[in-house]
């Protein structure tokens, strides 16, 4: 468990250290969270690069700096994670450009973004709150609905979320998306969490259920 963010800074600042080309790395989970103090730790860094060139290069600093690549776990079967490595306290949750699928970092995710550092060889971004929460969920990882709530209690924009979650199934053509974060959203409800989209999503999500039925009718 990570419960300084000052030693993610460290490890950054290792990576740019023996990584050879400029890379973008784009963080979406809990160490997050912990720097703008959401959450006391994290037991990963879930890093998201927009490249396969990047994701290669990434690979190659980890391997120098003597992480070693591990076998995902079952929390992981719906996210499409591309690689864990580890190191000691450290665990690097690695994906490229998609995360759960054909859920992936837009446009949209990119310019709300927020550099924290900018080295010479690396550039970091934590993504959004609003971002981080849709991230989340789309997994089955133990505390992330936990996670979702300390997002919202303080303030976050509904409106960016499902506006964002209607960029990606655009982009994916992937709607059935719908009905995985509206599961997630029902639960999030039953443990007392409003949701002001719940009304607009839930139009979403019945016309999801009703084109469904208009094409299998039609099979």
């Amino acid at each position: 468990m990570i419960t300084n963010y000052d030693k993610i800074e460290e490890f950054f600042n290792e990576v740019n250290e023996v990584i050879e080309k400029k890379i973008d790395l784009f963080v979406i989970g809990g160490a997050v969270l912990l720097r703008r103090d959401l959450k006391g730790g994290t037991k990963d860094i879930d890093l998201v690069v927009d490249s396969k060139a990047e994701f290669m290069e990434f690979q190659k600093a980890l391997e120098k700096l003597e992480f070693k690549p591990q076998i995902p776990g079952k929390e992981y079967e719906h996210m499409n994670l591309n690689q864990i490595f580890q190191k000691d306290d450290f665990r690097i949750d690695l994906f490229y450009r998609e995360v759960c699928g054909k859920f992936s970092l837009t446009e949209g995710m990119k310019e709300r973004a927020e550099i924290t550092q900018d080295l010479e060889k690396i550039k970091i971004l934590h993504c959004s709150n609003e971002d981080i929460l849709l991230f989340k969920t789309m997994t089955e990882r133990d505390g992330d609905l936990d996670d979702c709530i300390r997002i919202a209690v303080p303030g976050i924009d509904w409106k960016i979320i499902i506006k964002e979650l209607q960029s990606q199934i655009k982009q994916s053509k992937q709607d059935v998306w719908i009905t995985w974060v509206g599961e997630r959203l029902d639960l999030l409800e039953d443990r007392g969490l409003d949701i002001p989209i719940m009304g607009e999503f839930d139009k979403l999500r019945n016309k999801y259920f009703e084109d469904l039925e208009k094409r299998l009718n039609q099979d």
